[in-house]
């Protein structure tokens, strides 16, 4: 990408010339930003199959009192239920690093037709370990494709916007929630129940089953390809650690700061409802008011957070994310008023889903092309969703002592402890080019 900063010998010029010098950069610079019809058409892919992500995401928070009233659950074992089909997220694992050998492009396409297979055959589940088994499965095609969506986003767009394009893809899946949390008090109510949740979720992935013709497969893992040696595709699956002691050291702090992320933003969004109607005595179509509202005024906080990210830099762009992260935690589950309430909800479902950006950024970021999906899938699947298996249910057990607001506003301490690892351990990257953050460490 062109630099649009004066040279050395910038300063040896008189005033017109470096006008001249200082515009042409300028234009430069902007024509190496302007996407292209192609970036164009992939960024509206990408940000359609994640607002799927981010519709999945909710609908099981938002259905799980109705599904435990109907299978007979009880808290803790709501919460259980929860955390087993989070297993899901870190079997991706499997799915995500293969994206090294066999490519971006098919990948992301086997995660789309996966998914929509996997949504349906939950609607037809008669008890909760069908339901368990096969959400376990969508969730392992749908954190796949979040995945590869955002390694495609990395790899695909100029680096001075990589964070705004991460970032308002991240944002299309708060798209996703608003429009769950406002459809499904209505599809509660059809004969169906619950189970039309799952149906129209999965309909529209039919679509883009089909529209995934027209993607390419990105032009660093091409270029990549072409360089490698034919035992390649045999890779060992440990070979991330075989190689530079810098990786083995960045999927360890990634792997830190995403799990421990989540033990705060995962929980705090899935036991909303459950908070809501056993603490402050809302009805189903308050909750869904209330998301719905709290969703619709974060989404400007949202859009923006990628924006930040490249104009503030990615380590203060943390601070402000991390921080209001942890806040909004402790306002939404302590407070009392419903109005209270959904202001901590806005800034909470704001740092639910700006928190991702930044990591998101730093995992594609601080590997190079023919590991980024490796270690995307260790830091991330195998090892940072961990916390999203156990959590679940350790504070559902908790909640049947404490009830819901205690342990769920004592997590706001995770995003603090993360934010302390960011300062201390991971380097600028805002922008630069892949090639480039690769070796910053």
């Amino acid at each position: 990408m062109s630099d649009s900063r004066p040279s050395a010998n910038g300063s040896a010029l008189g005033s017109p010339a470096k006008a001249a010098a200082t515009s042409a950069a300028a234009e430069a610079t902007e024509r190496s930003q302007a996407w292209t019809p192609y970036q164009k058409r992939l960024f509206f892919f990408l940000s359609v199959a994640t607002f799927f992500e981010g519709y999945d995401f909710l609908a099981l928070t938002q259905i799980l009192p109705n599904l435990r009233r109907d299978m007979g659950l009880s808290p803790g074992e709501g919460g259980a239920l929860v955390g087993f089909t989070n297993i899901g997220m870190v079997l991706a694992f499997l799915l995500v690093r293969k994206a090294d050998v066999w490519g971006r492009k098919p990948v992301l396409n086997l995660t789309i037709v996966g998914y929509t297979l996997a949504s349906l055959a939950t609607s037809l589940m008669p008890n909760a370990l069908g339901f368990g088994l096969c959400q376990l499965l969508a969730r392992f095609f749908l954190i796949a494709e979040w995945a590869v969506a955002m390694i495609y986003a990395a790899e695909e767009f100029p680096a001075a916007r990589r964070g705004f394009v991460i970032g308002l893809i991240q944002a299309s899946s708060s798209l996703g929630s608003i429009t769950c949390a406002g459809v499904v008090p209505l599809l509660l109510k059809t004969s169906l129940g619950w189970r039309t949740v799952f149906i129209v979720g999965a309909v529209p992935l039919c679509v883009m089953a089909l529209a995934r013709r027209s993607l390419r497969e990105t032009a660093r893992f091409e270029q990549v390809k072409a360089s490698r040696d034919s035992t390649f595709g045999q890779a060992s699956l440990l070979r991330i650690f075989r190689g530079d002691p810098i990786h083995i050291r960045t999927v360890a702090y990634l792997a830190v700061a995403w799990g421990v992320t989540y033990i705060c933003t995962f929980n705090v969004h899935a036991f909303f409802k459950e908070y809501a109607v056993a603490e402050r005595g809302m009805s189903d179509a308050q909750v869904g008011a209330t998301v719905t509202v709290a969703a619709i005024l974060s989404m400007p906080l949202i859009f923006y957070s990628g924006r930040l990210l490249d104009r503030i830099g990615r380590r203060m762009g943390a601070a402000v994310i991390f921080g209001t992260t942890a806040v909004a935690a402790v306002m939404t589950y302590q407070l009392h008023s419903r109005l209270g309430v959904t202001v901590g909800l806005t800034f909470a479902i704001f740092g639910v889903s700006a928190v991702l950006p930044v990591l998101n950024a730093y995992t594609t970021e601080l590997f190079p092309t023919d590991l980024r999906s490796d270690g995307f899938a260790w830091s991330n699947m195998l090892i940072g969703r961990m916390t999203q298996v156990i959590s679940p249910w350790v504070l559902g057990v908790l909640a049947g002592h404490l009830g819901w607001s205690t342990p769920l506003s004592a997590t706001a301490i995770f995003p603090l402890l993360v934010l302390g690892l960011i300062l201390w351990r991971f380097p600028e990257t805002a922008g630069r080019e892949l090639e480039d953050t690769a070796r910053l460490h």
